[in-house]
């Protein structure tokens, strides 16, 4: 990882993966989201045969097909043009795909209340300096006792790779990614865990679990660099909530 940690400028999501939607689709079989994130976001997601989902922060659209394939009705929102049209491209059924700014939960004023029994929000809540607003949203959308599942970075992966500033504090970080031969800005937010946590409750949601989970076996042979990485330290966290007014079956662990 080439990173440098700053605390000037701001996120630009948008601007980053709409530059890099190429090549950001053509490398989305690589082990940390095909081996690793995405089985780990479907396991903690359960049953969603027959289930009304939100893909919050869709991308192109590969958990969205995942969880089609396993019977759900998918509704995926994003604010890169460019990934919701790679996301419509693939032409699945019981999937619909739009634009959308989940800064602040905006995009959300569009639903009514409890249109979804399950939100998925895959790696996109550390592009949000403030969870709380985009939090409340989900809760509001989602029918009582709905779960969402939402990954992001584990802090002690960015207190490992970002050693510097104030670790106790919501810091934005600066990353380089390399895909595909091209080198990309990447920008997002640093939090502990116990701001996560207050997060959770300030939006008046449970937490059923919080997991860090090992990528699949097939990891060992498909990358071995990813494998050691993965199950020697913690590279993301999966957050397992239900909304007010009901509960959820716990979820598996680990």
């Amino acid at each position: 990882m080439d990173s440098v940690w700053r605390m000037t400028g701001e996120v630009d999501a948008l601007g980053a993966y709409e530059a890099m939607a190429a090549a950001h689709v053509a490398d989305e079989d690589n082990a940390y989201n095909s081996l690793y994130e995405r089985p780990a976001m479907v396991r903690l997601l359960g049953d969603v045969a027959g289930r009304r989902a939100l893909d919050a922060g869709c991308g192109a659209g590969a958990l969205a097909a995942e969880l089609v394939a396993r019977g759900a009705c998918v509704t995926g929102l994003d604010l890169s043009p460019r990934m919701v049209e790679a996301a419509r491209a693939r032409g699945l059924e019981r999937a619909t795909f739009a634009v959308g700014d989940l800064e602040g939960g905006g995009a959300l004023d569009a639903f009514g209340d409890g249109v979804f029994d399950l939100v998925a929000a895959s790696l996109m809540v550390h592009y949000l300096r403030d969870w709380e607003p985009v939090l409340r949203a989900f809760a509001r959308v989602l029918v009582p006792g709905g779960r969402i599942v939402l990954s992001t970075h584990h802090p002690a992966m960015t207190d490992r790779e970002w050693p510097d500033g104030d670790r106790d504090a919501v810091e934005l970080l600066h990353d380089t990614w390399d895909k595909r031969g091209g080198s990309y800005d990447v920008r997002f937010y640093r939090r502990p865990l116990w701001r996560m946590e207050a997060a959770f409750a300030a939006a008046g949601l449970v937490v059923e679990a919080l997991v860090e989970p090992a990528p699949l076996p097939a990891c060992r042979e498909a990358n071995p660099v990813a494998w050691e990485r993965l199950t020697t330290r913690p590279w993301f966290l999966f957050a397992v909530l239900s909304a007010p007014g009901g509960s959820s079956a716990s979820p598996p662990r680990g």
